[in-house]
């Protein structure tokens, strides 16, 4: 247990070098625009609350590394993904088979499982849809002939190994 100093001095560096990473962002997604800055001070202070609240220092063994390559791997991913699909629309001979794979999740429900679903919703081609009865993730996708489940099995796998959470994957 720490100390009530000790305690407070790992949240408010915790806290600054989340407000730091999170104005970084605004700043790349802003193009830099001094004008913005004071929007993006207030966004990052109030993304950076929310953090602390939702995830304490301390209670996470999150691999920066790890998590650096999965998103370096979704962008990839998704640039590559975004061109199929393009092609997929512009050329009638190339196949288009919508429907629905059926996949295993081994995240526990909630904000973890939630997560994941949102970045599997961010791939083209991928729509996360909901679970069936047994709490299998129901995605629509544009061609079923693709290894959806696999694809999305190996990229939960990354993402629990990121977050520091490989015990929940079976």
């Amino acid at each position: 247990m720490l100390s009530a100093a000790a305690d407070q001095d790992l949240r408010t560096t915790t806290a600054l070098t989340r407000a730091i990473g999170f104005l970084a962002f605004w700043l790349i997604l802003s193009g830099f625009k001094l004008g913005d800055l004071p929007a993006g001070i207030l966004a990052a202070a109030c993304a950076s609350w929310a953090s602390l609240r939702f995830l304490p220092p301390g209670q996470s063994k999150r691999h920066p590394m790890l998590i650096a390559q999965l998103m370096l791997r979704f962008l990839q991913q998704s640039v590559v993904a975004g061109f199929d699909v393009a092609l997929r629309a512009l050329d009638p001979r190339l196949p288009l088979a919508p429907g629905i794979a059926i996949c295993r999740c081994t995240s526990p429900m909630g904000p973890l499982r939630s997560g994941f679903c949102t970045m599997a919703s961010l791939q083209p081609g991928l729509l996360p849809a909901g679970f069936d009865a047994d709490g299998n993730l129901v995605v629509h996708c544009l061609d079923v002939g693709q290894p959806v489940a696999r694809l999305l099995a190996d990229e939960e796998k990354r993402y629990l190994r990121a977050l520091g959470l490989e015990q929940h994957h079976a």
